[in-house]
């Protein structure tokens, strides 16, 4: 099975959704690299970066589930290296 190494970005302005991300999150935690997150307390918001090894369709699961969800975005970047 190819895997590849994504960086999902998540901005979070909607607090009350932070518990269903969190569930996902944990829901695709063996996928997951490793996870920063930043509150962003004068705009308000927080700023999650999570890399993943997975296969391009679970990439696209995961980011498309979590973009989703009211008052969050989640883009994805790839990188070229296939495992």
């Amino acid at each position: 099975m190819d895997t590849r190494i994504a960086l999902i970005g998540i901005i979070v302005e909607n607090t009350e959704a932070v518990e269903e991300l969190n569930r996902l999150l944990h829901e695709y935690g063996g996928y997951i690299i490793g996870r920063m997150g930043i509150p962003y307390r004068e705009r308000k918001v927080n700023i999650i970066s999570v890399a993943v090894d997975a296969p391009q369709d679970v990439v696209s699961a995961l980011s498309g589930k979590i973009g989703r969800l009211r008052g969050i975005t989640a883009k994805t970047v790839y990188s070229k290296v296939k495992g």
